[in-house]
């Protein structure tokens, strides 16, 4: 009864001064609003961002680096090992960037419960030929149906099928800035040399376009097999083992225990792309930072006109006080009042939070950079919605305490005598 009576009296506060709380109320809601708005539009903005570099990167790549061997005869030779040994224009091994045993590697990561899927990949450098010109490339060799529930690798392919890859022999996807070089559309032959000079002809059955015009400009994809063909190597030829794991955490921690358990280089994600993954922590940390200080005005707002309600309410205040209400009753009166502002206020704003976040993702964003996105990005995650409502609570609760707490120590004999 009791706490009924105590939201019955803060709702008639609340009327008898209704444009006042429906300022306040008000100020809530844009706060609300905008950290919706905001967070749901600069996440989804930073999540197309790390999609253009981290949905395509592996957790962990295996590959071998060619390198000159540490072990040089010299210095293993029993004749010389007491000696100080000199040796220069050490030239890398002739060994090639195969990776030794990798269907066997690919074998053993799929059996491993850290890892949640595995791609392999040939990579082969090559020169396309047009006319008179040869340009330099590469063509990535890879198992279609992997790296497309890898990596989505569909979505960066604006026309053409990626099936087509495995369906039709020679064929090849080309990178959309090479293939505006070399003015070749789908269904062209593309002549194809290696560096050692092993050619093949090639149809275009695609484009890729990543984003990244770095990329777009050199890179093409094929099959695994046609690849390997290209080469002249057999079926078990892999250069690059694309690993992905259940927690991206551990990707540092695995790249170095399946280094040397495979006896191949290992370059984990945080190391490939250590300057990429800062760059998106600032940009949360001033999203946060800026719907938080958005809230937190709101709630100076409030607390300012509670306060000047107090002052308002002397006399009201007085008799609560000399009918029998305790100076917590009183209070806890304030504190009602200044959560149904901060209720009612953040619920609407989470209403008009959703509708500007429509808006913005129905609004048209084409560029030829990203030929996949059409409209704004979004995230709607029901979490932020939790967030805002919970910090709309807690500003207006404080903004109303220290007010309530005010009114609960009047003494009401000087407020009456006063008058």
């Amino acid at each position: 009864m009791v706490s009924r009576l105590i939201i019955s009296i803060s709702q008639t506060l609340l009327l008898a001064r209704l444009k006042q709380s429906i300022i306040a109320a008000a100020g809530v809601t844009f706060g609300i609003t905008m950290f919706i708005t905001l967070m749901g539009f600069m996440t989804g903005l930073n999540g197309m961002l790390d999609g253009l570099i981290l949905n395509r990167t592996p957790h962990i790549r295996l590959y071998n680096e060619v390198k000159a061997n540490e072990e040089q005869p010299v210095n293993i030779s029993p004749e010389y090992s007491d000696q100080i040994n000199n040796i220069r224009s050490i030239k890398p091994r002739d060994d090639g960037k195969e990776i030794y045993d990798g269907p066997a590697i690919v074998a053993a990561l799929r059996n491993d419960p850290r890892v949640y899927g595995v791609a392999a990949k040939v990579v082969a450098p090559v020169f396309f030929n047009v006319g008179a010109t040869d340009l330099s490339g590469s063509v990535n060799g890879i198992d279609v149906v992997n790296e497309e529930s890898l990596f989505a690798f569909s979505t960066y392919v604006p026309e053409g099928d990626i099936t087509d890859l495995d369906n039709i022999n020679n064929s090849i996807i080309l990178g959309k800035g090479l293939a505006d070089k070399m003015l070749a559309e789908i269904g062209d032959i593309v002549p194809v040399t290696t560096a050692r000079g092993q050619q093949m002809n090639l149809k275009v059955v695609g484009y890729y376009q990543s984003g990244l015009a770095d990329v777009d400009n050199v890179t093409s994809f094929a099959s695994i097999g046609t690849a390997q063909k290209l080469l002249g190597k057999t079926n078990s030829y892999l250069t690059d083992i694309q690993v992905k794991l259940h927690n991206l955490e551990l990707a540092p921690t695995l790249a170095k225990e399946f280094e040397t358990k495979f006896g191949t280089d290992a370059l984990d994600i945080q190391t490939a792309n250590a300057q990429f993954e800062t760059g998106t922590q600032i940009r949360n940390m001033i999203t946060y930072t800026v719907s938080i200080v958005l809230l937190v005005v709101a709630g100076f707002g409030i607390y300012n006109i509670l306060n000047m309600m107090i002052y308002e309410k002397m006399d009201s205040i007085a008799i609560l006080k000399a009918t029998g209400f305790s100076g917590s009753d009183v209070r806890n009166i304030f504190i009602t009042l200044s959560l149904i502002i901060g209720l009612s206020g953040g619920l609407v704003g989470l209403g008009f939070g959703f509708v500007f976040q429509v808006i913005i993702d129905h609004l048209p964003f084409e560029t030829s950079a990203l030929p996949t996105i059409k409209t704004f990005p979004v995230n709607y995650n029901p979490q932020y919605y939790l967030v805002g409502i919970l910090f709309a609570m807690a500003t207006t609760f404080m903004a109303g305490w220290l007010p309530a707490r005010k009114a609960s120590k009047i003494d009401p004999v000087i407020i009456i005598r006063g008058k």
